[in-house]
């Protein structure tokens, strides 16, 4: 992987270069993480004029969520622990003769900024913008595989919890032990805060788990993810507990199932991101549904649960190949009950089979 890390860091070097500025500062987690491998807690990455730096708090740890740092890349662990790292890349810019330094100016907070400035006040600093961003939206076979292997983990974890008794017990228990069951299976850890719904609050975008118990007749709405290796995936389904679904369940079941497949195909290189919400959101917008959609209805996954591409209404841009997404269009109904399905996929051309469903629990709308 070093000659990856590495070819990963010239192709900001280029950007950056070519931006003016002899050296970059890297401070976003994700991306100090993309470019060096490891992102230990706090470290920054000095991309600079003579040599590439990792500049951390004290030693990197063992924690495998912060991954391992490029054996060819310098370590430089601060002298004094209450440093801060960004500061102390911005002297060593200053050290090997750089004049001119870019900077992720939406991570870098004000009081970063002004530390900075005083302690390489000769320093002429420039916006990098989101070039590392941009970078990490296509995925190299490696992340994919390690995406693979997170969706895995979490399918593994949600089919084991559905084969266990779930009447009567509350929605803070099941997200706990699904949880478990992530880490039990192989995972860094959740990739988001573990969603579990149900009945009413099924119909609660966005709904973190309570002490209500599961109830028969109940819509069970859950979504999860996996993070391995670092990178991130997740799934949401939802359910019948105890008794056959009711015909209005089964009716905004088959409406949101059929959205979600719409979204699902239309997802190919060149295709519009607007367009692949279009497809997605259209039948639920003429079934009457529109004011419970939610603002996106889909988006990129990777070393952080939601990144580029967004895929809404008013995006720009197109999708590429070897880009993870997810597809999940949703209708909750407040007071009564929702529906979301939710899936990781990874776009691929027609002649590769199109897209690549990295999740596969059932959609069926199963009675548990």
């Amino acid at each position: 992987m070093s000659e990856v890390y590495a070819a990963r860091r010239d192709r900001i070097r280029e950007r950056h270069n070519a931006g003016g500025s002899a050296a970059a500062l890297i401070t976003r987690p994700a991306n100090v993480r993309y470019l060096a491998g490891a992102a230990p807690r706090g470290a920054v990455l000095l991309l600079g004029r003579t040599e590439d730096l990792l500049v951390c708090s004290g030693p990197p740890g063992d924690r495998p969520e912060d991954g391992r740092p490029d054996g060819t890349l310098l370590i430089r662990p601060l002298s004094d622990p209450g440093g801060d790292p960004a500061v102390a890349a911005a002297d060593l810019a200053t050290g090997q003769g750089a004049d001119s330094l870019a900077v992720e100016e939406h991570h870098l907070t004000v009081a970063r900024h002004r530390a900075i400035r005083s302690v390489a006040p000769r320093l002429r600093l420039a916006d990098l913008g989101g070039a590392v961003e941009q970078q990490r939206v296509v995925k190299d076979e490696e992340e994919i595989a390690f995406l693979r292997i997170a969706a895995e983990i979490a399918d593994q974890a949600l089919g084991e919890l559905l084969e266990s008794i779930l009447v009567g017990r509350t929605e803070r228990h099941l997200a706990l032990e699904l949880e478990r069951r992530l880490v039990d299976h192989g995972a860094d850890g959740p990739a988001l805060p573990t969603s579990v719904a149900t009945g009413p609050n099924s119909g609660r975008r966005g709904h973190l788990p309570t002490d209500r118990r599961v109830e028969e007749g109940d819509f069970l709405s859950v979504c999860l993810g996996a993070s391995y290796r670092g990178y991130r995936c997740e799934i949401g389904r939802t359910f019948v507990i105890g008794t056959a679904p009711a015909d209005w369940q089964i009716e905004l079941y088959d409406l949101v199932f059929a959205a979600q497949r719409a979204g699902r195909e239309a997802l190919a290189p060149g295709a519009a991101y607007r367009d692949v919400d279009r497809a997605a959101r259209q039948s639920l917008d003429s079934a009457g549904y529109g004011e419970a959609l939610p603002p996106l209805t889909g988006h990129g996954v990777g070393l952080e649960i939601e990144e580029e591409p967004q895929l809404a209404p008013a995006a720009m841009g197109k999708l590429d190949a070897c880009v993870p997404v997810t597809v999940e269009p949703g209708v909750h109904l407040p007071g009564r009950g929702g529906v979301r399905i939710d899936d990781t996929l990874v776009v691929r051309p027609e002649a590769d089979g199109g897209p690549e469903l990295l999740t596969i629990t059932t959609k069926e709308l199963l009675a548990l």
